[in-house]
């Protein structure tokens, strides 16, 4: 059942001065506050919702983001809401329940949005394996991203644990930052052509079914099979199911690829008159830099896109009023001495 509804009179609307949001950015990562800032900066009245839930919460470090290496996730965000809000974006604590005809945004338990266009920027989660011990040190020393991460362990005994197709390609990849990688079938069927690729590349090869992840004094030591043989490790890492929370765009009836995810343009414009959509929502590979260029994107497409309704009403007005009343240009007059 669709989330897009007529909206309810009773209903309690947060007002932007006298006028609606010109944008309303559902999602306050990387994407959405970047976009927030653009926005403000052309002086457009912007709406951040956010619930306070971001994807990254579990690492310790922003990773490859040029002058912000090796700063918090946290951090990252308090210093773009700093900056957005410093150029007039206002924040919602909350969770957008769904979107009503005329881009009025409800809010669970809390007030109706009304905007005149939409930037989804609300991520995605990483659904782990179901192995003891990933979920309790995920973004610690169970990790995902090589490019993220995998500096950080460099030259360390690492793991790589089969639970997704893509895991192959991870062991082959971290052989670039260690000479000691472990690839974990677990459950994976692995094809010949694949064993003989590990073992070009130099990763060895751990058959038979994950039991757990040995962890000591709040370290990762090992990775235990259930038959019983302990392989020690540092830092393993494990390629989670990427899935974007796309609910709202859904509701809305954007379209989607043959893979099931959202379509939009370069800029980050859906097929659904209004709606944009920026970061892994809609790009999964993203990293956080990325999504902050993704965010920049969009809001300078949203801009221009409300600049041509903005000239566009402004024409009717012009031709509606009485000709007497109607503004008349002034001309500057030329320079003397260019006369």
């Amino acid at each position: 059942m669709s989330d897009v509804h007529d909206l309810d009179t009773n209903d309690t609307v947060a007002p932007a001065g006298d006028h609606v949001y010109d944008v309303v950015v559902i999602g306050a990562g990387a994407a959405g506050l970047n976009a927030a800032v653009v926005l403000g900066r052309a002086r457009r009245r912007v709406a951040v919702v956010d619930d306070g839930r971001p994807r990254n919460a579990p690492a310790a470090h922003v990773r490859g983001f040029l002058s912000r290496d090796g700063m918090s996730p946290a951090a990252l965000l308090a210093v773009g809401r700093a900056e957005a809000a410093e150029y007039g974006a206002v924040f919602v604590d909350g969770r957008v329940e769904h979107v009503d005809s005329g881009f009025f945004v409800r809010l669970v338990g809390g007030p109706v949005l009304r905007a005149r266009r939409l930037l989804v920027t609300t991520g995605l989660r990483d659904e782990l394996p179901e192995i003891p011990g990933v979920r309790e040190r995920w973004g610690r020393d169970v990790l995902h991203c090589p490019y993220c991460h995998a500096h950080e362990v460099r030259d360390r005994p690492l793991g790589v644990l089969g639970t997704h197709p893509g895991a192959v390609h991870h062991a082959l990849l971290l052989r670039q930052w260690s000479d000691d990688v472990v690839f974990f079938p677990h459950e994976l069927d692995l094809a010949s052509a694949d064993r003989e690729r590990l073992a070009a590349r130099g990763v060895r090869i751990a058959d038979g079914p994950v039991k757990h992840l040995v962890v000591d004094d709040d370290r990762l030591r090992a990775v235990e099979l259930v038959e019983g043989h302990v392989v020690p490790r540092a830092a393993v890492f494990v390629f989670p199911h990427l899935v974007p929370n796309d609910r709202l765009l859904g509701d809305l009836g954007c379209a989607r690829d043959a893979d099931g995810r959202v379509v939009t343009d370069r800029a980050g414009r859906t097929d659904v008159f209004g709606v944009w959509a920026a970061g892994n929502v809609v790009d999964p590979r993203a990293q956080v830099v990325t999504a902050a260029g993704m965010g920049s994107a969009a809001a300078i497409a949203l801009n221009h896109d409300l600049l041509e309704e903005d000239v566009e009403r402004a024409v009717e007005e012009y031709r509606a009023a009485d000709p007497a009343a109607r503004p008349v240009p002034r001309l500057i007059p030329a320079h003397p001495e260019s006369a």
